[in-house]
């Protein structure tokens, strides 16, 4: 499960591996080892990992299925307007 998480989310934020362990201070191949179930990051890398992904430790261990957008440094008003563009998005999947 988490080695999936990982990449799922990873490709979903439209970040490369290298990108990503760079971010991490890691080597490609380290994360790629990560993404391919061989070896599994420690439980520090797991929260960087968190933290880098703006994505719970819970989610990416499987234990919920809730995604989390980080607005942090974001005014009020920025904030209102990516809820109601979440929300468009939710009102339009329920018409189609």
């Amino acid at each position: 499960m988490l080695n999936r998480r990982i990449r799922e989310t990873r490709i979903a934020q439209g970040v490369s591996q290298v990108e990503l362990a760079k971010r991490l201070g890691i080597s490609k191949q380290s994360l790629s080892n990560w993404e391919n179930d061989n070896i599994q990051p420690s439980v520090e890398m797991v929260n960087r990992l968190a933290d880098c992904l703006c994505v719970s430790t819970d989610y990416l261990l499987g234990r919920d299925n809730i995604k989390y957008i980080e607005v942090t440094g974001l005014t009020e008003a920025e904030t209102a307007h990516i809820q109601q563009i979440v929300n468009d998005i939710r009102n339009n999947r329920e018409k189609a």
